[in-house]
């Protein structure tokens, strides 16, 4: 039937069954008999004929204005499926929050780029929230579900967080035995450009939120990270970030029959953002489809660092 239409949309935008025809490289009475097989599959008149002119009924005007859509995707469709076989090719610009940009695209990108040489990557490490519909970016790398239903969303890993501190610090202040205890202990904060920061526990039931404080805070992880390594207070950060400190002994995780985050309710996973289009473009998807086969050769070379 999607020829039926094709020849259909053509005789409405050229306003005659011989224009069309010219058109089509098709004979009039060619497009005619098409015409008469489509209007009887539907089983209603899409002209009205006269030998001076053709008009769309009702029912034809509502058909073609479903109609377009419907081409344009078949013709998309058609397109990207001939580009499938092509090398991926063009700039990909990537926005990714700082430590995640830096444990995991960075040295992922170099090998993408020796697989797909025809292909440019621009790499923005960014902890704000980019908006992909108004900036010039292909896919953003972040924390949680999309809000924006434009958007469409890849997961990438699950990003679970972790309280820890290290063992210099836990031999010079007050034991951590409950979520409560953080009141009285220097925590150092991913900052929300917020007046205060509160901690978020749960253990079956059972929901508590902390106020905490602290004397060092940023945007992204890595800071606060390595004020936990030297000492300076308590840490609630994404387990990839701190499992080889833990694994080292660097670090200790705290309170681990609690689970811990900075927001309640908040998705824990990590996700691959890009605009919604029915078939996006290859070196889009060629990009995802690589940081999802090589991202647990990264974890595992970072866990066991």
């Amino acid at each position: 039937m999607l020829d039926l239409i094709r020849i259909f949309n053509q005789v409405v935008e050229s306003g005659s069954f011989s224009q069309a025809g010219s058109v089509l490289n098709m004979a009039p009475s060619s497009v005619a008999r098409n015409i008469d097989n489509l209007e009887a599959q539907l089983k209603t008149t899409l002209f009205k004929r006269s030998t001076r002119q053709l008009l769309l009924t009702e029912e034809g005007q509502y058909f073609h204005q479903q109609a377009l859509p419907l081409l344009d995707n078949a013709n998309t469709l058609v397109e990207e499926m001939k580009k499938t076989h092509r090398q991926p090719e063009g700039l990909l610009r990537i926005s990714a929050f700082e430590s995640f940009g830096n444990i995991f695209l960075a040295p992922l990108i170099p090998k993408f780029l020796q697989q797909y040489p025809k292909v440019k990557v621009e790499l923005e490490l960014d902890n704000n929230v980019v908006d992909l519909n108004s900036e010039n970016i292909d896919i953003a790398i972040r924390i949680g579900s999309p809000k924006d239903s434009r958007l469409r969303a890849r997961k990438l890993m699950t990003n679970q967080t972790l309280l820890v501190a290290s063992p210099d610090y836990l031999n010079n202040h007050p034991e951590i035995t409950a979520p409560d205890d953080l009141a009285d202990h220097n925590c150092l904060l991913i900052s929300q450009k917020r007046q205060r920061s509160h901690w978020h526990f749960q253990r079956g039931k059972v929901n508590k939120q902390v106020m905490v404080t602290g004397n060092l805070s940023s945007r992204g992880g890595s800071p606060v990270l390595w004020g936990a390594l030297q000492g300076t207070g308590v840490l609630l950060l994404s387990d990839w970030m701190v499992k080889p400190y833990l694994q080292q002994g660097r670090l200790v995780h705290l309170l681990p029959e609690w689970h811990a985050s900075y927001r309640e309710n908040r998705s824990g996973e990590i996700y691959a953002l890009y605009k919604t289009t029915q078939y996006p473009k290859p070196h889009i998807r060629a990009f995802i489809d690589f940081i999802l086969d090589n991202l647990d050769q990264i974890y595992t070379l970072e866990a066991s660092a």
